[in-house]
């Protein structure tokens, strides 16, 4: 059964309509892209540009999960960053230090070499939801001055804040100019143009059922089978294949998008006169920004306990308005949700589950540039490069022994402690 995309922004405003072909009978590849988001595309188009031959399965469409409803915010590094120099000491340190950036690096050459339109803009922010906050930006900024990695960062005081947005609930905050924002459907299937043209197979409506590696890597589906030297799990894995280390580590997370109508241009001005991306502070955060067409995209609510509000308007226009007064008679066009893959460690899962079958997942909302850092580490890894990803391969994870029901009230309740952090 075909599953389209739901209805969002993102949905209704793509530029690239292409409708792939579901697998049917038995091909062989070298490498074999279970997964058809980020992960799984930017793998697919790695591999293709280093001449191998790709065959990527798709359950439903391209884009159809988090890499296409998402906030569309490219921010640096990944998750998890403090947790990995803790494992991994001074390699880890320069590990992060030297992939900070690598995604936002290749998504930028993508869009210049294949002619990707998907309104990429330079410029996000971290605004300081209390003034102690700030003194962690103030140190964060040091540290990557000092480091020789800061020259593009901007400690913004409390004064400055009207010049960068028009709100005054912040107590200052942190510019990165490296960073930004993009149309994620776009960006995500103009990628997928590219590896097609270079000979990769994408497959829709392509479930796999099982998967095996070892000797002979396979991945079947209802209706074929890619036989193939690798595969590789790309994105939060079914729970079919939630085995060995695998299980009991990732948790699937709610989080909610509204968008209003274009903005006049006075308003638009008035609500970020830089037009940055922005994430709050707290541990469950807000984050928005404004559309190429000047939409207010505003997201937040995760819900650890995936129980969905049952109104999305009432559950997130309310805290826009807060912030934005100027936005109270702004009309609500679309409002959508989707999961997020959280690891507990909140460090991205990369690894090998059998010899020739890895896997990359659990981004924790970081998704856009963290999945193409993953994409090109595994790839390095297939093609003999194999250092970052043994890096992340010896990073412990926690797997919790219950099922994903269980996992995720156990989440929500340690959420409900920093939830309550952020609110005292």
């Amino acid at each position: 059964m075909s599953i389209g995309h739901i209805k969002t922004y993102y949905s209704a405003t793509r530029n690239d309509t292409t409708e792939y072909p579901a697998l049917s009978g038995t091909i062989d590849a070298d490498v074999c892209v279970v997964g058809g988001g980020f992960s799984g595309v930017a793998t697919a188009l790695s591999m293709a540009e280093r001449g191998y031959s790709v065959a990527l399965l798709e359950a439903n469409k391209l884009g159809w999960s988090a890499s296409g409803r998402n906030g569309g915010q490219v921010i640096a590094g990944i998750s998890g960053e403090a947790e990995i120099k803790r494992q991994l000491g001074k390699a880890g340190a320069q590990m992060l230090r030297d992939i900070r950036y690598r995604g936002h690096d290749i998504i930028r050459e993508r869009i210049a070499k294949y002619g990707i339109s998907c309104d990429y803009k330079d410029g996000w922010m971290e605004a300081a939801v209390r003034p102690k906050h700030m003194d962690h930006l103030r140190a964060y900024v040091d540290e990557r001055i000092e480091d020789g990695d800061g020259s593009h960062l901007e400690v913004v005081e409390p004064d400055q804040m009207p010049a960068v947005l028009g709100t005054g609930v912040y107590a200052g905050g942190m510019i990165d100019r490296r960073s930004g924002h993009v149309h994620s459907l776009n960006l995500l299937m103009g990628e997928a143009r590219a590896a097609a043209s270079l000979g990769a197979k994408l497959f829709e409506n392509s479930s796999a059922i099982e998967i095996g590696g070892g000797a002979k890597p396979f991945a079947r589906t209802e209706q074929g089978r890619v036989n193939a030297k690798f595969v590789v799990l790309a994105g939060d894995t079914d729970h079919n294949f939630r085995r060995g280390r695998l299980r009991g580590q990732l948790f699937p997370t709610g989080s909610y998008i509204i968008a209003t109508e274009p903005l006049d241009a006075a308003t638009a001005a008035s609500v970020s006169p830089q037009d940055l991306a922005v994430a709050d502070s707290n541990v469950v955060l807000d984050y928005y920004r404004l559309s190429a067409d000047k939409r207010m995209l505003f997201g937040g609510r995760c819900n650890y306990s995936n129980m969905d509000p049952s109104d999305l308007t009432q559950a997130l226009r309310p805290r826009m308005i807060e912030i934005y007064p100027q936005l109270a008679k702004a009309r609500i066009e679309f409002t959508w949700g989707g999961r997020i893959g959280i690891v507990l460690n909140r460090v991205p899962s990369i690894g090998r589950l059998e010899p020739n079958l890895y896997y990359m997942q659990g981004y924790c909302g970081h998704g856009v540039n963290a999945t193409h850092i993953a994409a090109d580490i595994v790839s390095d890894a297939m093609c003999g490069s194999a250092e970052r990803f043994d890096l992340f391969d010896r990073i412990r994870h926690w797997q919790l022994p219950v099922g994903r029901w269980a996992g995720n009230q156990m989440l929500a309740l340690g959420m409900l402690y920093y939830r309550l952090k952020d609110t005292l």
